[in-house]
C-alpha cells in the first residue's frame, strides 16, 4: 500500500515546532504560543540587560561604596503594576482558551469511549449498535499483511494495528479511562491531551478539519511498555467513514485495507489533477 493518506501528521526530526494543527481548537493553541512569545521574548531580554548593566554598573570596584536606599516609590510601583499588567494579557486569552477546550460549539455527533490498557488501546464506538475494537502497535512482521509498509504514512513505534476512523468536520466526544493504570490520550494535532484514571471517565472532544492520518500517544508513564503504546486517528470523507462503519461491523481489517485502498486512489487522482 502507498500513500497512507493525503496528509500525515507525526513528529519529525529536529523539530521545534507543535505539530500542524488539524482541529480549531489547535489553532487557537498555536495562536497562543505566538502570542506568549511576544511578553517572553521582550522580558527576558530586559532582564538579561538589567542584570548586565547591574553587574557591570555595581560591581565592587566601580562602586565601592554601595548605596543604602531602602525604598524607591516609583519603582517599587512599576514592578508591581507591570507584571500585574502582563498577565491580565495572558490569562484573558488563556481562560478562553481553556473554556473553549471544555466546550463543544455544537453536540456530538459521535462519542467514542477510549480505554487504557498496559500497552494498547480499547476503542468503543457508542453508537445504536455499538462497535468496539483494540488498537496497538504495528508489529514490523505484520506491515505486509495489513498493507502498511510505507514507512513514511506508517512511521516506525506509531503506526497502529487498527486506526480510530472518524468523518471530518464532524464533532467527536471522547471519554477516556484506564483498565490497570494511569495512562493519558493525546493527540497533539487536535490539541488534546486527557488523563486516563481507571474508575473514573474524563471527558475532551475535537473537530477534525482536515483529513488525514494523525498519530500520539500515551502520555503518562505507565511501566516498562509506555513508550510502545500509540494513538492513531484517521480522518476521512463523510462517505468513506459511512462505508467502513458498515464493513467494519463485520470484518474490521477488511475495512480497513478498503478504507487504505480508497484512500490512496483519492490521493492519486488528486495528485493527476495537478
Amino acid at each position: 500500500m502507498a500513500a497512507a493518506s493525503a496528509a500525515v501528521a507525526n513528529p519529525v526530526d529536529w523539530q521545534t515546532t507543535m505539530n500542524p494543527a488539524a482541529t480549531p481548537i489547535m489553532e487557537e493553541i498555536r495562536w497562543f504560543e505566538q502570542y506568549t512569545l511576544w511578553f517572553i521574548v521582550p522580558i527576558t531580554l530586559l532582564v538579561l540587560v538589567l542584570l548586565a548593566w547591574v553587574i557591570f554598573r555595581y560591581r565592587a570596584s566601580a562602586n565601592p561604596v554601595p548605596s543604602r536606599t531602602s525604598h524607591h516609590t516609583v519603582i517599587e510601583v512599576i514592578w508591581t503594576v507591570g507584571p500585574v499588567v502582563i498577565l491580565l494579557f495572558l490569562a484573558i486569552p488563556s481562560f478562553q482558551l481553556l473554556t473553549a477546550q471544555y466546550t463543544p460549539p455544537e453536540e456530538p455527533e459521535l462519542t467514542i469511549k477510549a480505554i487504557g490498557n498496559q500497552w494498547n488501546w480499547d476503542y468503543e464506538y457508542q453508537l445504536d449498535e455499538p462497535f468496539n475494537f483494540n488498537a496497538a502497535l504495528l508489529q514490523d512482521d505484520a506491515r505486509a499483511e495489513l498493507g502498511k509498509e510505507d514507512m513514511v504514512g506508517y512511521p516506525r513505534l506509531l503506526a497502529v494495528d487498527n486506526e480510530v476512523v472518524v468523518p471530518v468536520d464532524a464533532t467527536v466526544r471522547v471519554l477516556v479511562t484506564a483498565s490497570d493504570v494511569l495512562h493519558a490520550f493525546a493527540m497533539p494535532s487536535f490539541g488534546i491531551k486527557v488523563d486516563a484514571v481507571p474508575g473514573r471517565i474524563n471527558e475532551t472532544w475535537f473537530k477534525a478539519t482536515k483529513e488525514g492520518l494523525y498519530y500520539g500517544q500515551c502520555s503518562e508513564l505507565c511501566g516498562k511498555d509506555h513508550a510502545f503504546m500509540p494513538i492513531a486517528i484517521r480522518v476521512v470523507s463523510r462517505d468513506q467513514y459511512d462505508s467502513w462503519l458498515t464493513a467494519a461491523r463485520e470484518d474490521l481489517p477488511g475495512a480497513n485495507r478498503a478504507l487504505m485502498a480508497q484512500i490512496e486512489a483519492k490521493t492519486k487522482v488528486a495528485a493527476a489533477g495537478n
